[in-house]
């Protein structure tokens, strides 16, 4: 044997060690598809419904333990009756949950706590921004001219536009 055909030959490391081999589900769904979005199969429960906009995560544990659907399973392993039940209760504006948990309270037309999901969320926001201009609060103006909404300081940050930077005086 040469020397340098010991260097050159490949030895299979992970040949004796055993992989644990995955349990293939045939009612498995990769895609799981609730309020017009496509959620991942593969996460839990509760993780996987913090992808929809308007609800997190504390939300989405509240929501399985509400409709007695396991935490610790993935969304894709619930049965068709199971993501039925949870696509009409998140579908459905009004919950049963404490108002503090929900994301649009004192609803200025009706007056009710609603949480709102996924694009009936971003409408509505846009109505209240719009509202806020057309009634001409504080809040509405600053919206209409660009400018920070929330009460932040504006002398050195949130500036928009070319940076012209510092001009020195001609000699």
């Amino acid at each position: 044997m040469a020397k340098g055909s010991a260097n050159n030959v490949k030895v299979n490391q992970d040949a004796g060690k055993s992989q644990p081999e995955k349990k293939e589900n045939k009612d498995f769904q990769y895609i799981v598809r609730i309020a017009n979005k496509d959620l991942n199969g593969e996460r839990l429960l509760p993780l996987a419904l913090s992808d929809l906009k308007g609800i997190g995560e504390r939300l989405g544990y509240v929501i399985a333990e509400r409709l007695d659907l396991p935490i610790d399973k993935k969304i894709g392993e619930l049965k068709e009756e199971q993501l039925e039940k949870l696509r009409e209760y998140v579908e459905a504006k009004e919950y049963d949950l404490p108002e503090w948990l929900l994301n649009h309270r004192r609803e200025p037309v009706t007056g009710k706590n609603l949480n709102l999901v996924s694009t009936d969320l971003e409408i509505q926001v846009q109505e209240d921004i719009n509202l806020m201009k057309k009634i001409r609060s504080y809040k509405g103006i600053r919206h209409e001219k660009g400018k920070k909404v929330r009460g932040q300081r504006t002398r050195s940050n949130g500036r928009k536009g070319l940076s012209i930077g510092v001009v020195r005086k001609k000699e």
